[in-house]
């Protein structure tokens, strides 16, 4: 059975940079897509990046946050730099076997994590 653990959620100040990190084990990493979504509390799990054959990034990070993945380790990465308040979310990471039309978007995933909180203050 697939496990997600997300981890490196903090408070930082506006300006600043965390690096959250999934470890993932039970499934055959190398094989599956993964992405990284984000959700502020009243509002709808939006995609932020998504690592596959290629990456993906949501406007509104896109300069801002980098997605990287260790196939060794079986962990995906999300570098997020400049931080600004609005990015202020659980943050979770998801997989999904093979190749996605829609990277993006929620539906396309079959395993999630648990979340790890970031907050960014002005």
């Amino acid at each position: 059975q697939a496990q997600l653990v997300e981890s490196g959620g903090d408070s930082v100040q506006g300006g600043g940079s965390l690096r959250l990190s999934c470890a993932v084990s039970g499934i055959t990493y190398s094989k599956y897509s993964m992405g990284w979504f984000r959700q502020a509390p009243g509002k709808e799990r939006e995609g932020v990046a998504a690592i596959g054959r290629s990456t993906w990034y949501a406007d509104s990070v896109k300069g801002r946050f980098t997605i990287s993945r260790d196939n060794d380790k079986n962990t995906v990465y999300l570098q997020m730099n400049s931080l600004k308040p609005e990015d202020t979310a659980m943050y979770y990471c998801a997989a999904v076997f093979g190749s996605i039309a829609f990277p993006l978007m929620t539906y396309e995933y079959t395993y999630w994590g648990q979340g790890t909180q970031v907050t960014v203050s002005s």
